[in-house]
């Protein structure tokens, strides 16, 4: 009896492990922003990925929100100017990157710098 009562609790322990483990979910944040500065273009598009993941977080009904860099190609706005992508003479170096945020940055067609900011966005 003991041995099926040990047992019992064993497997409801790891279902319950499997279960938190399934719980947490992540999705890709990626934001673009243009600036004067190439500064200003970086730190506003960290901001702006920031928020769209803060709305995933609500929209998802997380209670935790984890942001951790990504690795994202730059992505420009004139896709009919540019439809390969930045090409690698636009590119500026080196790419920005923290904990919660990868950020890669290159010269605009019709503004001075644009910056693509990718975070994979956790929560539960």
């Amino acid at each position: 009896m003991k041995r099926i009562l040990t047992g019992g609790i064993l497997a409801v322990a790891l279902l319950t492990g499997t279960e938190a483990a399934h719980a947490m979910s992540c999705q890709l944040v990626k934001a673009t922003h243009s600036a004067r500065s190439w500064a200003k273009a970086a730190e506003t598009s960290q901001a702006l990925a920031a928020q769209t993941a803060r709305n995933l977080q609500r929209a998802r009904g997380w209670s935790t929100l984890t942001l951790s860099a990504y690795t994202v190609a730059g992505d420009p706005f004139w896709k009919a100017v540019r439809p390969h992508g930045v090409p690698e003479k636009a590119r500026l170096s080196p790419d920005i990157v923290t904990p919660q945020f990868y950020t890669t940055c290159f010269r605009g067609v019709v503004v001075p710098f644009v910056c693509t900011t990718g975070s994979s966005a956790c929560g539960e």
